[in-house]
């Protein structure tokens, strides 16, 4: 169950709440995101080099869009940013978010579309739900009710669609197509894997199965498609947010960390928080769809 390979650091930016790790086929390069620190980074893979964007409030996701931008989840709402100019737009407010919430993950799906969820600021109200960004309109889709929302993720084909309640320690799962989403119900209890650890980021690979991050785990964990937990991998950091599968075959984890629930005493015992790792997968992933603004 326990994969053995060599997880190694490849950026350390000091990560207070590392998240959004994603592969950007077009460009090569993974973008992240450090949320409580308002920035949008980039790593470029091949040179190395890597630098970050300051973003407007906290910002939680980065996904490729048309037009060479990309869309991003902000506290207030979504934005462009333009990588070449640096600069970031604002394109609407998300109806009905109150104030007190944030955007924290998303993904895109086969038809253009972009799925994101909304949660409490402060981590105690059950006000965060799912939207979908569709046709430059976004409109509530999947489950709600949720104090931490993660992901959505979607397969490769399109078929399904993952949201995860974090605090819920479960991961859910909908029927998904080109007219839109079905009823979720439970796909994996983590807890009962993981007691003591959090799922946060989900993302799908190239055999369909959903990979999450775990927060106060240690790990990134791989499920079947029939929700069973099938692998893991051990990381020198706690606090596990999200995975990533590049490179130019798409066998390059790549996973975000965080630092901001770790004390000091405890900085010592993990000493790849707050970095971005990697690590070779025995699985591929698959390229991300660019999301359609209009």
């Amino acid at each position: 169950m326990e994969i053995e390979t060599d997880v190694h650091e490849v950026l350390r930016p000091g990560f207070k709440l590392g998240e959004g790790a994603l592969w950007d086929a077009g460009r090569q390069v993974v973008w992240c995101v450090d949320i409580k620190r308002h920035l949008l980074w980039h790593f470029d893979p091949a040179t190395g080099s890597n630098a970050s964007a300051e973003a407007p409030g906290q910002i939680g996701w980065a996904l490729p869009a048309e037009g060479g931008l990309l869309l991003c989840g902000v506290q207030d709402g979504l934005y462009t940013f333009d990588p070449e100019h640096q600069t970031f737009e604002k394109l609407m407010a998300v109806p009905g978010e109150p104030a007190g919430n944030r955007l924290n993950d998303a993904c895109s799906d086969p038809w253009g579309r972009a799925w994101f969820g909304s949660m409490d600021d402060a981590e105690e109200d059950t006000s965060g739900r799912f939207y979908v960004f569709e046709k430059g309109e976004a409109r509530q889709a999947g489950p709600s009710g949720i104090s931490i929302t993660n992901g959505p993720a979607v397969s490769g084909s399109g078929d399904r669609i993952y949201f995860t309640d974090t605090v819920g320690k479960k991961i859910l799962v909908a029927d998904l197509s080109a007219a839109g989403v079905g009823e979720a119900r439970l796909f994996a209890d983590v807890a009962k894997d993981f007691p003591d650890a959090y799922p946060d980021g989900p993302m799908v690979d190239a055999e369909d199965h959903v990979w999450t991050g775990l927060y106060f785990g240690s790990h990134v964990a791989r499920y079947s498609p029939d929700g069973k937990l099938v692998a893991t991998v051990k990381l020198p950091a706690r606090d596990i947010t999200k995975m990533t599968l590049g490179g130019p075959d798409f066998r390059t984890a790549y996973v975000t960390t965080a630092t901001k629930n770790l004390e000091p005493a405890d900085a010592a015992d993990y000493p790849a928080a707050g970095s971005l790792l990697a690590f070779d997968s025995p699985v591929a992933g698959f390229a991300t769809p660019k999301v359609k603004l209009g």
